[in-house]
């Protein structure tokens, strides 16, 4: 969630929703990679994590699996984290 690359922007559409609220870590995390494995590369995905250790730590990990935060969202009760899959190439 630190990387400053990542900004707010609610105007981007998302490929796809993922709703994770109440899957504990690292099962988010699982999921999330796997849903963006089937998504074409260049596309958002925007996931929603609970507060705590999900989104402290979804966010990080996707980042070091090379993945580009787009924005993260507070929207009261829980985070809406958009990630873009990676390009080809």
């Amino acid at each position: 969630m630190n990387d400053p690359g990542a900004k707010n922007n609610p105007e981007q559409v998302p490929d796809a929703q993922l709703d994770l609220r109440g899957t504990p870590c690292p099962i988010n995390f699982v999921r999330t990679k796997l849903r963006l494995e089937q998504m074409s590369p260049g596309s958002l995905l925007e996931v929603w994590l609970d507060p705590g250790e999900p989104i402290e730590q979804v966010p990080d990990s996707l980042v070091m699996e090379g993945y580009k935060l787009e924005a993260v969202e507070d929207r009261k009760g829980f985070f809406a984290v958009r990630v873009r899959h990676r390009l080809a190439g």
